[in-house]
């Protein structure tokens, strides 16, 4: 094997193990933001390995990112589990949201195309479907996704990263402290934000954003506790051999 061809080979062989570490990262990551994976859940390494057909240092790399994240907490000799927020984490990951977001949503009223607003408004519609459909993870899943459009329309990496992570923290904070039947964010308050952005008003657009994410906060039960389910079911893995397939690199 010449130089040339072992460090192709070296390369392939990092994509490959990146893309195998995105997908077990998004399935936790999904898992939380569909509430589905509330705070407390447990993530043993073994069932880890078996559900994604990879081996325990996988898993391990993983779960590390997920804990640099903040979603998960490594407990020495416990194993990790999600991560659950204290009462003064919550209030200060909301505060986070309204600082970041305020900027982010001024950034997307400059830079928002006339085709960003149309797929905002198909957003919209799809949350709309969703909610009247009883659709409670989908309807999760849609309205976390609204806020991290607005971040991809302003347009900056660094803040949409930062934006990303408190997003998987509220979502984390709602899964288990929401009331049952509640969507994390209101539909109609959405909508106003969108009509501001295709307005052209920044400053609307800030408050309502901040008032939105206020009133998320305000809707918060600290009574509601996590429900009890295998750890399959949270991810929403029925069959290990297909999950296992699926974790195998692309020959192509």
């Amino acid at each position: 094997m010449t130089v040339k061809s072992g460090a192709a080979t070296a390369r392939k062989n990092a994509k490959d193990e990146a893309d195998v570490d995105a997908r077990i990262y998004q399935s936790i990551f999904d898992g939380v933001l569909d509430h589905r994976l509330t705070p407390g859940t447990k993530l043993p390494e073994p069932e880890l390995c078996q559900l994604f057909g990879v081996g325990r240092a996988v898993v391990r790399r993983v779960l590390e990112k997920l804990a640099y994240d903040g979603i998960v907490v490594l407990r020495p000799n416990k194993g990790a589990v999600i991560a659950a927020p204290t009462p003064e984490e919550t209030r200060e990951i909301f505060e986070a949201r309204r600082a970041l977001e305020s900027a982010l949503v001024q950034f997307a009223v400059q830079r928002a195309s006339a085709h960003d607003i149309r797929a905002l408004r198909e957003q919209l519609a799809e949350e709309h479907k969703a909610m009247h459909r009883f659709d409670q993870p989908s309807w999760a899943r849609l309205t976390s996704c609204f806020h991290l459009r607005i971040g991809a329309l302003a347009g900056n990496s660094i803040l949409q990263n930062y934006l990303t992570e408190l997003i998987s923290r509220t979502s984390l904070i709602v899964g288990v402290y929401e009331a049952p039947g509640n969507a994390p964010c209101e539909h109609d308050e959405h909508a106003a934000i969108v009509d501001c952005i295709e307005a052209g008003d920044a400053a609307g657009a800030v408050a309502r954003m901040t008032s939105h994410l206020r009133e998320l906060e305000e809707r918060i039960e600290t009574s509601r506790m996590p429900g009890e389910k295998s750890l399959g079911q949270l991810l929403g893995i029925t069959h290990v051999a297909q999950v296992a397939q699926a974790s195998q690199p692309n020959e192509a």
